[in-house]
């Protein structure tokens, strides 16, 4: 098992800037990828941005320019670097990371932006 466990969510305004982290713990030998998404009230949860083996990054089209996605392998840590923000990047962000083909979820963070 994995365990995953998110920090830095909160509330900011408009504009403001965020630092999401993911602490990776268990059986973390062999993950080949982690990424973060969201789910707003009343949507579907989302991509939001990934990291893949090779160092491969991928980005939904709405945060890309605003959003940075970076891992630390040899310590388990995945961050999310948030600029920019705008309303409309209010949900829950949640850490995910895939083992093989086993995915394993984050609790998730809450992170609100106000206008």
């Amino acid at each position: 098992q994995v365990q995953l466990v998110e920090s830095g969510g909160g509330l900011v305004q408009a504009g403001g800037s965020l630092t999401l982290s993911c602490a990776a713990s268990g059986s973390t030998l062999g993950i080949n990828a982690m990424a973060w998404y969201r789910q707003a009230p009343g949507k579907q949860r989302e991509l939001v941005a990934r990291s893949s083996r090779g160092g491969i990054t991928d980005y939904a089209d709405s945060v890309k320019g605003r959003f940075t996605i970076s891992r630390d392998s040899a310590k388990n840590i995945l961050i999310l670097q948030m600029n920019s923000l705008k309303p409309e990047d209010t949900a829950v962000y949640y850490c995910w990371a895939q083992r093989s083909i086993t995915a394993f979820w984050g609790q998730g963070t809450q992170v609100t932006v106000s206008s």
